[in-house]
Order: C-alpha cells, then sequence, then structure tokens
C-alpha cells in the first residue's frame, strides 16, 4: 500500500513540477519566411515586439508563468512557444475607415516534442475613435488581441486550436 502512496506523491509532484515550468516566449515574434507583408508595416510598427510583450503580459494575467527569450525554435529545451506572423494587412485609412489585420500561427514545445499547434486572426477596423488612430495603432490592436488570445490557449493548450477571429 505504502508503494502506491509513493508513486502518487511522486507523480503530483512532477505534475506540479510541469505545471509550473515556465515557457519560453520570443521577446520579438518574427515574420513568416513566406510571408509577404508590406514594407511600411515591417519598418513602421513594431507588430513584432509588441505581439511578445502582450503574450508574456497575457500570460502572467492568467497564471502562466513565462520567461522572454531573444527568439524561440522547436529543438529548445523546456516549454517553449514558437509563433510567427503569418500575415498583416493595413487597408484604409482614418479618414475613409481601417481595415487591418494580422494572422500567426504557433505551437507549444516540450523538450523538442509538439505540445499543440494553432492559428490566429485578429481583424480591427480601429474601435472608439478610430478617425484619430495611425495605421500602426490599429494594426497594435490586433497584437493586441492575438496575445491575449495567446495566453488564454497556453493557459490550457488544444491542437489545432483556431483562434481570435478564427473561432
Amino acid at each position: 500500500m505504502s508503494g502506491r502512496i509513493g508513486v502518487l506523491l511522486l507523480s503530483m509532484v512532477c505534475a506540479a513540477a510541469h505545471a509550473a515550468e515556465s515557457v519560453k516566449v520570443p521577446q520579438s515574434v518574427p515574420f513568416a519566411e513566406d510571408a509577404e507583408i508590406a514594407g511600411n508595416i515591417k519598418h513602421d510598427c513594431n507588430i513584432n515586439q509588441q505581439l511578445g510583450q502582450f503574450i508574456a503580459e497575457y500570460a502572467k494575467a492568467k497564471s502562466v508563468a513565462t520567461q522572454s527569450v531573444a527568439s524561440t525554435d522547436k529543438t529548445m529545451l523546456g516549454r517553449v512557444l514558437v509563433v510567427e506572423i503569418r500575415d498583416a494587412v493595413s487597408d484604409g485609412n482614418p479618414f475613409l475607415g481601417h481595415h487591418k489585420s494580422t494572422s500567426v500561427r504557433g505551437a507549444l514545445y516540450q523538450d523538442g516534442a509538439v505540445i499543440a499547434k494553432f492559428k490566429g486572426r485578429r481583424n480591427s477596423m480601429g474601435g472608439f475613435g478610430a478617425g484619430f488612430k495611425g495605421s500602426c495603432s490599429v494594426l497594435g490592436r490586433t497584437v493586441k488581441a492575438l496575445g491575449e488570445d495567446i495566453a488564454g490557449w497556453l493557459a490550457s493548450p488544444s491542437d489545432d486550436a483556431q483562434l481570435g477571429d478564427l473561432k
């Protein structure tokens, strides 16, 4: 009987340690290698850094421990979030109306083995006061929402999840 209790206690300790292990999150989320994103978005807007910051910020709010690192890849040890921006569109303007969107894809890995994958997309027309906002500001709204979506997914990852406006 005591052997079973010992195994049970050991498995509980291992599960707690696994749950408490922080997730490595990129400080700057890269554009996908095959992404065709307008130069003005790449050079004028800092959605890469914003997305990394929002993921970490919202993960903390959801009690998901993260560790910001310069970059991530699936070969890293531990729990690793590999995410990339697949598309970013900045149509419209404050006068005619904003039509912005950002799409991402990513996966959570544990010691090189995939745990779960996701795709996400957020659209924005600028919200309240859109006529007074610049294009980068409205794109920033899309990555803020995606950061919250991804952090929620990290709290309870499911494979092939569709986040944000893909639901």
